[in-house]
């Protein structure tokens, strides 16, 4: 069994995915975590140095790394699905899981750090909001493309896990 959590940053994604994976008994990786531990660099650093097609690329070879990982919840950065393939990628090798937030309900968690994320380096009160809007309408068809959708203001983990387990007792055996 392999879960990918998606969603926009600040869905809850690591959150639920600790949870998640301590209900399930399987292991967890937050794929931006493994990125700044593996390549010794903040990504907001990565972006500023090498840009974001590189910080792409080696996003998607990570995660091509971790989907042969079995028995696995990965938390995924917010854009991962809408590149390289990846949605297809995550879908075909396990069970994709959105993380559905409002722009007021990211904005609200995001707040405290908007400034350090890369694509709000330079952007303060509702322009954040618009620019969180826009990104969510553009993203919105790569995440749509996930198995199940679930509402990131207050995830029920014994639902969700009640939900994964029916969807692999079903015959779903892919991840």
């Amino acid at each position: 069994m392999r879960i990918y959590l998606l969603g926009y940053m600040g869905s809850g994604k690591s959150t639920l995915g600790q949870s998640l994976a301590k209900v399930l008994g399987m292991a967890w990786t937050d794929l931006d975590e493994e990125f700044e531990s593996r390549y010794r660099i903040t990504i907001p650093a990565f972006f500023t140095k090498y840009g974001e097609n590189a910080f792409r690329e080696l996003e998607h070879k990570l995660l091509v790394e971790f989907s042969a990982v079995p028995d696995i919840v990965l938390s995924t950065g917010g854009g991962l699905p809408c590149f390289n393939s990846n949605i297809e990628l995550m879908n075909q090798s396990g069970l994709t899981i959105y993380l559905e937030a409002t722009p007021g309900l990211i904005l609200q968690r995001i707040s405290p750090s908007a400034r350090k994320r890369p694509l709000f380096k330079q952007m303060q009160g509702e322009n954040i909001l618009q620019k969180i809007t826009e990104h969510l309408k553009a993203r919105e068809p790569f995440y749509s493309q996930a198995k199940i959708t679930i509402d990131a203001t207050n995830p029920d983990i014994e639902e969700l896990a009640h939900k994964i387990r029916v969807h692999y007792s079903d015959g779903n055996s892919v991840g």
